[in-house]
């Protein structure tokens, strides 16, 4: 549950951040630049949550390129979301004055969407290490 809250809270981040940036500059409000700033928030998601790629290229017993297939995965995750929300739903209501396809809190639902997704994918499986706890020895047969 506590990696479920951390994915969510990471990938909500980023993807405010990026979808303000995009504001920022102009771009991302619609059109042909919206599938752009949406699929990077999925990309930098898919880099930066769960095992980020910097601990997937010092752990040598992990490939790096599962970092690259979170971040291609990524950036059609958020492309698709963006297509669901636009397309489909075409959200009318309004947040704070500004509307819900405002690139911040739509970066940011998208962000937190897949974040959510990819640390959870990432914490199953792996175990806490108990370092406290002293290994067996096995006994050699006489």
């Amino acid at each position: 549950m506590v990696k479920l809250l951390v994915g969510l809270l990471k990938g909500a981040v980023i993807g405010a951040g990026v979808g303000y940036g995009a504001f920022s500059i102009g771009i991302g409000a619609g059109g042909a630049t919206a599938w752009l700033t949406y699929g990077v928030v999925g990309l930098l998601v898919g880099l930066l949550v769960g095992r980020p790629l910097w601990s997937l290229i010092k752990d040598t017993s992990a490939t790096t390129w599962v970092g690259v297939l979170k971040a291609a995965f990524g950036f059609g995750v958020g492309c698709g979301l963006y297509a669901l929300i636009a397309k489909a739903w075409s959200p009318s209501f309004e947040i704070a004055g500004q509307p819900w396809s405002w690139p911040p809190i739509l970066g940011g639902a998208i962000g937190a969407v897949y974040g959510g997704f990819v640390e959870l994918d990432d914490a199953i499986g792996t175990q806490p290490s108990d370092k406290s706890k002293p290994k067996p020895t096995a006994k050699k047969p006489e």
